[in-house]
């Protein structure tokens, strides 16, 4: 019930605008967000590194409306891109490619990515392509696809536990050779497509995370990414790595920034690669609500915060 309505709210203009208004949840999402500038974010990036811990970087934004816009969030990436190779901390970027005009065409969105692909393996690092609700999924892929066809081998991206459609994805992009991130998923999706109850979404994750392992094990360079703060999904890809000789330098777990921090630190101390993901940007609201809807304790936190302000 309140995973859907945080959902709803993400999108809902009134209650953005609400929200974002009030200072409370501003300082509360500072929690989940680095900040605001790319300065924000270099920060928690050093920190980060500083503790051994591995970052993926992205400039909050999505479905833009106008090609300037789209040409403006490349700009920002390239400038992102830029500020990493300067200060010499050790970050991928993230993406998603609503952000880049993926709604406005396949073309318009492609040569912006194109842009950030370049740039980035200029400086020989790594961009994910995040996915986004099932409206876009296959339309990502088939863009994933051509930049890797195109020559552009520093670029992966995300598959989605909840969906249907993940074990053939998953089994397509291994032979393809790219590199997936499994995550759950955080869209409000219709059961046709998705998986409606918990206990499968959890499953599937445990089912298509053994899938990827298997194949890191013999093809190293796949380098799949868990990302999960549920200490089950985390400890069946531990059992299954141990149990069937995965080195733990072939894969690695992703989690959130600000969540979970006791358990990237104990993933981190046992010797296992984590990445943490850092969101920055003025465009927080979306991505704040998607966490609330997320876990429990995070909506814990907002109203203890909220009473407290």
């Amino acid at each position: 019930m309140l995973r859907e309505l945080f959902l709803t709210l993400s999108h809902s203009k009134s209650a953005r605008s609400f929200i974002t208004g009030v200072t409370v949840a501003r300082r509360v999402s500072s929690r989940f967000v680095a900040g605001i500038t790319i300065a924000d974010e270099i920060k928690a990036m050093r920190e980060l590194n500083r503790r051994g811990m591995k970052v993926t970087a992205d400039h909050l934004g999505e479905n833009v409306s106008t090609e300037a816009d789209a040409t403006r969030a490349a700009d920002d990436y390239i400038q992102l891109l830029d500020a990493i190779a300067s200060d010499g901390v050790s970050s991928h970027v993230s993406l998603k490619l609503t952000q880049f005009g993926l709604d406005l065409g396949n073309g318009v969105c492609f040569a912006n990515l194109r842009r950030v692909l370049d740039r980035a393996k200029a400086i020989g690092t790594f961009v994910r392509v995040d996915m986004e609700s099932t409206d876009y999924t296959e339309r990502t892929l088939t863009l994933v696809r051509a930049a890797k066809d195109t020559g552009c081998d520093n670029v992966g991206t995300v598959i989605q536990s909840y969906l249907y459609r993940s074990e053939a994805d998953i089994a397509a992009l291994i032979e393809d050779g790219i590199r997936v991130r499994l995550c759950k998923g955080a869209y409000k999706e219709p059961p046709d497509k998705a998986f409606p109850n918990k206990k499968n979404v959890d499953a599937n994750f445990v089912k298509l995370s053994h899938m990827l392992l298997a194949a890191a094990k013999q093809k190293p360079d796949l380098y799949p990414a868990i990302a999960s703060h549920d200490e089950k999904m985390v400890a069946a890809a531990r059992e299954y790595a141990s149990s069937n000789g995965v080195p733990r330098s072939n894969f690695e777990f992703q989690m959130l920034y600000g969540i979970r921090r006791e358990l990237q630190d104990s993933l981190l101390a046992e010797g296992y690669n984590v990445r943490v993901y850092v969101p920055y940007g003025a465009e927080w609201y979306p991505y704040f609500m998607r966490r609330l809807a997320e876990r429990p304790a995070n909506l814990w936190f907002f109203v203890s915060n909220l009473v407290k302000g």
